[in-house]
């Protein structure tokens, strides 16, 4: 999610998304697309709340509200970028995808009775709502992500004529048709049912949180914890960014969002430029694996294996913790290399004052995590964080104009609304406890600017949720194509017969691919791709479901960090003024845990609290890891009490390596290894200090 701007109405449209720039509007043309933005919002409320529509009639629409929004805030040229009126076929794209969207909720009973036998008129439907979704994929993701999709629609319509195994039987126009636009294995799938449901509530959560000044909290918990530490700032960044993570799930949009304050912060205070950005880059895309909502994978992911997503939350509770602690170690470890202090104490804000004056804003985090671990759904959950979290901003707008024991009152709004959301006629208590509290808000000094608070956050959130729902439904081409043709279970035998020989030869061939894919597409088409592909094979040789899904979706993720197209490097490469190739390649090293964790863990199950789950096998692989990464880190660095030189740099990387191999004896070797570096190091030290 990218930073919500508070900069009046006109600043809505006008921001950075993942992938490009909306058009500058304003004047009665903004005010069309603003309540567009508000009815979209408003429809996913209602169905959220009520689920007054089919599930594919719901997916339909949400796809032509996801289309009519960026064929009007994105342009189909940078021409489009420096002028904000909306050309005539932006519009007729736009009122045409919205329109067709409607035609399965119109035509729905007699979809259903001539399901696989389309009509010509369901075909020209079809066929023109794919290539809007085309198009509209375009503007907002760049060719990257399209070209894909055509590359799978292509082997679908032609695939018949490949040599070899490469071929299938061949499938009609009208088949294929049918299976993209009218069922629920092709761009109405399961990606577009979640977008539909948990992705965008959450993304709405995020956006009511960014608004309600949650950043500003976390930045000031930042700098009071850690910000006067050796090499505060980059500390700060870490930090940071990884409580943004637990409310965000977009690694590029936290880059552009902390990286405006932490980059400069850390080349002020003694950081090379390149560092400074590299521990952006890496901290901010931990988000997507940092609990409790992680990223939109995460609810992908758990509606795929049709498990609980708490259980998601478990099993990326560990690695997301190690993560984020290489990424402070080799930040501590950067600044005693290069002797840097911290902020002066008395500049860094006392953490419990912000606590104190914002705490509230808490609770609808807390909330949210009891009830997702209390076996609550995740839309159930999402909508009573935001409901409370639009309860508390009303609630302490009002509470601060009328009384000084705000914080008491909107505790007990709190609690009220808490106790609606499980009786009978919850949803109707808090709709009518939001209303009264809004009313409340015209009647005193400063509440209109809430409730302008509260219109931007829904506005923000919808724009938010357009590259996220168009990649999840574009996604579906190659979805609806593979599980027509069969062409998944091909590259999984492929994947088997390498596994015969060699289970870590797979697993770097599936690592490859995530890789690769990743330079040119998002992390949710990623997953969804790979998943569909290479997971599958994996669970056949006896890696665990979670831990064989888990594994493609971090390296899904640690493709924005990799070079050559490393797209959380180039966004921190524009605050940073760096070349983001020498970012990506520092970034590598910092977020070292993002590629070793994935591999420990399909050995070593236990690192995802998956399998025969014992408290001493959790310490013990968890104590490996950690060891496995502070040598690393001192390897990578260069330091550890004091510099190491080239020889002990070989010797400490070699421990770590021992340590995650997993073969036998490798860990004997490896803890022999690491006790000998440490005795050396500490006695060189030791006769150098003397």
């Amino acid at each position: 999610m990218s930073h919500a701007t508070t900069n009046g109405a006109a600043a809505e449209f006008s921001d950075h998304s993942d992938a490009g720039h909306t058009r500058p509007l304003s004047g009665a043309v903004l005010q069309v697309v603003v309540t567009i933005a508000l009815a979209f919002s408003a429809y996913q409320l209602l169905v959220a709340a009520f689920h007054p529509l089919s599930s594919l009639v719901m997916r339909a629409l949400h796809v032509g509200f996801l289309l009519l929004l960026t064929f009007l805030l994105y342009p189909a040229t940078k021409k489009g970028l420096h002028h904000g009126k909306i050309p005539w076929f932006d519009w007729l794209c736009a009122l045409t995808a919205i329109g067709l969207s409607c035609y399965q909720w119109v035509f729905e009973a007699d979809l259903i009775q001539r399901a696989g036998d389309p009509t010509q008129l369901d075909i020209v439907v079809g066929v023109t709502v794919v290539a809007l979704l085309f198009e509209a994929a375009r503007r907002i993701l760049g060719l990257a992500l399209p070209l894909v999709c055509l590359t799978f629609l292509a082997y679908g319509l032609f695939g018949q004529y490949l040599p070899g195994e490469l071929a299938h039987r061949g499938y009609a126009f009208s088949q294929i048709v049918d299976q993209l636009a009218f069922g629920t294995e092709g761009i109405y799938g399961i990606p577009t049912l979640v977008s539909a449901t948990y992705i965008f509530l959450f993304i709405l959560f995020g956006s009511f949180l960014e608004h309600a000044g949650m950043i500003n909290l976390f930045n000031s918990l930042a700098l009071g914890l850690v910000g006067h530490t050796k090499g505060g700032a980059a500390k700060v960044s870490v930090m940071t960014s990884g409580l943004m993570g637990t409310i965000s799930g977009s690694g590029v949009a936290n880059v552009l969002t902390t990286g405006q304050f932490t980059i400069p912060l850390m080349k002020r205070f003694g950081y090379s430029g390149v560092f400074a950005g590299a521990v952006e880059a890496t901290a901010s895309m931990g988000g997507q694996i940092m609990p409790p909502v992680m990223g939109a994978v995460a609810f992908i992911m758990a509606e795929n294996l049709n498990v609980p997503y708490a259980e998601i939350v478990k099993a990326a509770a560990i690695p997301a913790i190690l993560y984020y602690a290489t990424a402070f170690w080799m930040t501590h470890l950067e600044a005693g290399r290069k002797n840097l202090v911290g902020l002066p104490k008395d500049q860094c804000p006392s953490p419990w004052a912000a606590m104190r004056t914002s705490w509230y804003l808490i609770l609808p985090l807390a909330a949210l995590v009891a009830m997702l671990f209390s076996g609550f759904t995740p839309m159930f959950s999402g909508m009573v964080g935001l409901s409370l979290t639009a309860i508390l901003i009303l609630g302490a707008a009002i509470a601060a104009r009328i009384s000084s024991t705000a914080f008491r009152y909107v505790f007990w709004l709190a609690v009220g609304l808490a106790a609606a959301a499980f009786v009978q006629w919850g949803i109707w208590i808090i709709i009518a406890l939001i209303a009264a509290l809004a009313v409340q808000c015209l009647a005193v000094q400063g509440g209109r600017k809430t409730l302008h608070t509260i219109k931007q956050s829904l506005v923000d959130g919808a724009k938010q949720a357009l590259p996220v729902g168009v990649a999840c439904a574009i996604v579906g081409v190659i979805i609806g194509v593979l599980s027509l043709t069969g062409a998944a279970s091909s590259f999984a035998g492929y994947i088997l017969s390498v596994g015969e020989s060699s289970l870590f030869l797979s697993l770097v061939l599936t690592m490859l691919v995530c890789l690769v894919l990743g330079m040119g597409i998002p992390t949710i088409p990623n997953y969804i791709i790979t998943s569909s592909i290479a997971a599958p094979a994996l669970l056949q040789l006896g890696v665990p479901l979670i831990v064989s899904h888990m594994f493609v979706f971090y390296f899904g993720i640690m493709a924005d960090l990799t070079p050559p197209v490393a797209l959380a490097a180039f966004a921190a490469s524009s605050i940073a003024k760096e070349s983001a190739m020498k970012i990506g390649l520092k970034a590598i090293q910092i977020a070292i845990a993002g590629f070793v964790v994935p591999y420990m863990a399909v050995y070593e199950p236990m690192l995802m609290l998956q399998g025969d789950i014992t408290f001493a096998g959790v310490s013990y692989i968890v104590f490996k890891a950690v060891l496995a990464i502070a040598l690393w880190g001192a390897a990578a660095i260069g330091y550890l009490r004091q510099p190491i030189n080239p020889a002990e740099r070989i010797f400490a990387a070699a421990a770590a390596f021992m340590l995650i191999a997993a073969l036998p004896v490798t860990d004997e070797i490896g803890f022999a290894m690491s006790a000998t570096f440490l005795i050396w190091h500490w006695l060189r030290s030791r006769k150098k200090t003397a």
